[in-house]
């Protein structure tokens, strides 16, 4: 009988073993200090998602990508609005199609300093694919997005955290500083390729800093997950606080079409002024992170 015949439980220690040390969080990068003797790093992120959250799929629901629309219309004006006002720069992780999509938008991101990283292709289930698939789909979101943008990708957050068995080697061919998708501790760490250095940096994403947990829903599927905007401000709030305590990395993710909405972007525009008004921390980009913590851990 071959392991894909087998139950979990009759797996050999080598074959579960195997499994578990494919990707693995390796050397801990968490620096004496941050930039300028910042207490706090704070890196946030938006997944300028759009209309390929219906693509993705094969969606074709015109109200589902109104939906997505709405991120690039009403949501990434009100989020550059914010970090403008504050002087804050962050990351916006954008999906190839999307930047085809709105160009003129990436432009912007990119002009008023803030970094774009890859996010796939069209959000595809990258651990669906086969190696040939999944890169050919990489590379050519790398060249898609410095075709737009003008500036190369330097770093990855896979579409829905989604994580194969390739996309490390995929991500080293490519070149990249950092990944963005996986969650194996609060503040940053090497990424090993079994036992082995990779030389690439865990920026560690978290459900619980995300926005899209508490307000995502389904109408066919009757799930109305919905959290009042109060109580996800007071948990983004905590995890901050547990982080400058720490003198970590308080790093969070949100979508345009999520947190841009009238009633749910003064949680960025409060949460902002709260950190600022601890007067030590310092608000980076991903990239940023990543280089920091890469030369000074």
């Amino acid at each position: 009988m071959n392991t894909e015949q087998m139950q979990p439980w009759e797996w050999s220690e080598e074959h579960w073993r195997s499994l578990v040390g494919q990707v693995r969080a390796g050397r801990r990068l968490h620096p004496a200090t941050w930039k300028d003797g910042a207490r706090c790093a704070v890196a946030l992120s938006f997944d300028s998602d759009h209309e390929t959250s219906e693509l993705r799929d094969g969606g074709r629901s015109i109200g589902r990508m109104a939906w997505g629309q709405y991120g690039t219309r009403a949501g990434i004006p009100r989020i550059l609005e914010a970090l403008r006002q504050n002087g804050v720069k962050a990351t916006f992780f954008v999906p190839a199609v999307s930047a085809l999509l709105h160009p003129e938008e990436q432009r912007q991101v990119i002009g008023e300093g803030h970094e774009i990283g890859l996010h796939g292709w069209i959000h595809e289930l990258n651990s669906k694919l086969p190696y040939e698939v999944e890169r050919d789909l990489l590379f050519r979101s790398a060249d898609m997005i410095e075709k737009v943008s003008g500036v190369r990708a330097s770093g990855l957050r896979t579409p829905s955290w989604d994580f194969s068995p390739n996309t490390l080697k995929i991500e080293k061919e490519l070149g990249l500083l950092y990944d963005s998708s996986l969650m194996a501790d609060d503040d940053c760490y090497e990424l090993n390729e079994g036992s082995d250095p990779s030389g690439i940096t865990e920026i560690p994403v978290e459900w619980i800093r995300d926005d899209a947990v508490y307000f995502g829903m389904d109408r066919f599927a009757g799930l109305r997950p919905y959290t009042p905007p109060e109580a996800v401000y007071n948990i983004f709030q905590h995890e901050f606080d547990r982080a400058y305590e720490e003198h970590g990395l308080f790093q969070l993710t949100m979508h345009p079409f999520v947190i841009g909405y009238r009633s749910r972007i003064w949680i960025l525009e409060k949460l902002i002024s709260y950190i600022k008004g601890k007067g030590d921390c310092w608000f980076a980009r991903h990239d940023e992170v990543a280089k920091w913590v890469t030369e000074n851990s």
